[in-house]
């Protein structure tokens, strides 16, 4: 079965902890770094490690909050707007971690959820192999920020009132880029549709909430569009 251990990853601002989660067997496997949202790296995140790890991929989830205190969250926050800063120096060690191991095949992809999924764009051309950002956090600039990107499969929700036509514009700065891509803007569903999150009910009649089948639809996606670049070895 799936195995779910905290390690630490080593950083040039000092070692921070993350939970890994193996699949069955003996590998080597493909590799995913997995980009908490703003809530932290809850039980949630860990899921989608695991759900990861169950489809073949070693899966990574670093803890960007872990240094503490809310001034760690505020310039996580900052990071994402000025794509730069320790939470990417804290996902491309992530990376380095993975692609050093013994049952890693060296090829890594990136994903991540709300916050997580603009450090998921933003990482797609710092030399990981494919990006999955589910509704992703950040300012919809997305000519800059996929220069030079690798293969992106992304995940919105029509009724998210963070994205509105987000999908639609990442998509055709993409192509126009001739970046290999699969973008999908699910019909009916809000913002953190593919994570389960306190207070639902409230959630959803603000334009969030979790919605199952769209969910399975995308991670199915996500794992489709992985494998072909990060099944070689």
């Amino acid at each position: 079965m799936t195995s779910l251990s905290r390690i630490s990853v080593p950083t040039s601002s000092g070692p921070i902890p993350g939970d890994l989660a193996t699949p069955e067997g003996a590998g080597p496997w493909p590799a995913v770094v997995v980009v908490h949202d703003a809530l932290g790296l809850t039980d949630d995140i860990r899921d989608s490690a695991r759900r990861f790890a169950d489809n073949g991929f070693l899966a990574l989830a670093p803890d960007l909050y872990s240094r503490g205190g809310v001034r760690c969250v505020v310039s996580t926050l900052l990071a994402i707007q000025r794509r730069n800063g320790a939470p990417i120096d804290d996902l491309l060690s992530a990376r380095n971690l993975l692609v050093g191991r013994a049952d890693c095949t060296g090829v890594v992809g990136v994903a991540g959820f709300c916050l997580g999924g603009g450090f998921a764009l933003i990482m797609a051309s710092k030399g990981f192999d494919a990006s999955a950002p589910f509704y992703p956090s950040i300012a919809p600039m997305y000519g800059s920020l996929v220069e030079g990107a690798c293969p992106v499969v992304a995940s919105f929700g029509r009724r998210d009132p963070l994205n509105p036509g987000s999908g639609r514009r990442l998509e055709k700065a993409l192509n126009r880029r001739n970046i290999a891509n699969d973008v999908k803007t699910y019909p009916g569903v809000g913002h953190a549709f593919a994570n389960v999150l306190p207070a639902q009910p409230i959630l959803r009649v603000a334009g969030f909430g979790y919605d199952a089948e769209a969910t399975e639809d995308a991670y199915r996606r996500v794992f489709a569009f992985f494998h072909e670049p990060l099944d070689r070895v």
